[in-house]
């Protein structure tokens, strides 16, 4: 008999998201299994942040549902209808899915060391000695050891980012969502956050960083918005392509970079390469 599939880590399931007339998210089903990183491509207001905001309920839906690992998020099914989680109970869901903004959005008050550490501590998943112990580890991973005791205004933008990435880290995640992770930053420093990324993708059991791997059960499921199409082609196991709020075209990085089928990935894909 064959074993039944291992459930997804993520599903969006027709999904629909507007404010006012403008619809940004137009019936969008996907699904990421579990330790795959799935890239999503498409041009500026195609909906492709909006669909991470949606997957951490960080953006609640017009219409449709996200589940990781099967369970629903930011909502709970009554008879046919779904109805709104508390707060507390969509902060717990979010626990465990990572998120690493455009921006940083680290805490400027509070050192490196701090601004991986306090989410643990915060959420009870660690005492405050192992979470500072924890996060000296992490930082070491993303090559920050020896910034623990600086604040967020002596790094650079490169280095702000690799700490936004340890921290997302450090609550253990099994999904993490990246935003856009290098648009801010120079070009020079685009690599190194890149490079840091394909890092965490090697992750398959975190021994080495304290099992990070939650309930993608051991590896964490990266989906990752970017325009570096080289990053996209060397480490994607599935690349998307949105367009005007729906999913065109999705497949292997050599299906939809190399041989796109569909005319709108064609033309986008020729003035980004």
């Amino acid at each position: 008999m064959t074993a039944p599939p291992r459930p997804a880590a993520v599903e969006v399931h027709d999904v629909h998201k507007w404010y006012g007339s403008h619809r940004v998210l137009n019936g969008v089903s996907l699904t990421v299994r579990p330790r795959e990183v799935t890239v999503i491509l498409g041009p500026s207001g195609s909906g492709k942040s909006t669909l991470l905001r949606v997957i951490n309920h960080l953006e609640k839906p017009e219409a449709g549902y996200v589940s990781l690992n099967g369970e629903l998020i930011g909502v709970r099914r009554q008879g046919e209808r779904l109805k709104e989680l508390s707060e507390r109970a969509i902060l717990g869901q979010r626990s465990r899915i990572g998120f690493v903004f455009q921006n940083f959005n680290l805490f400027p008050h509070l050192t490196v060391l701090d601004n991986v550490a306090a989410a643990p501590v915060a959420t009870r998943l660690l005492g405050r000695a192992e979470a500072r112990e924890a996060a000296l580890t992490l930082l070491g991973r993303v090559g920050l050891a020896a910034k623990a005791g600086a604040y967020p205004r002596q790094l650079s933008g490169g280095q702000q980012q690799r700490v936004a990435i340890a921290r997302a880290l450090a609550l253990r995640p099994g999904v993490i969502l990246l935003d856009e992770p290098t648009s801010a930053l120079d070009p020079e420093l685009v690599g190194e956050v890149l490079s840091v990324i394909k890092d965490i993708k090697d992750i398959k059991n975190i021994e080495d960083i304290e099992d990070i791997g939650g309930a993608a059960g051991g590896g964490t499921t990266l989906l990752v918005v970017t325009h570096e199409i080289g990053f996209a082609r060397e480490v994607a196991d599935r690349v998307v392509f949105l367009d005007g709020g729906r999913i065109v075209e999705q497949g292997t990085p050599a299906e939809v970079l190399d041989d796109p089928r569909h005319r709108r990935t064609q033309e986008f894909l020729s003035k980004v390469l």
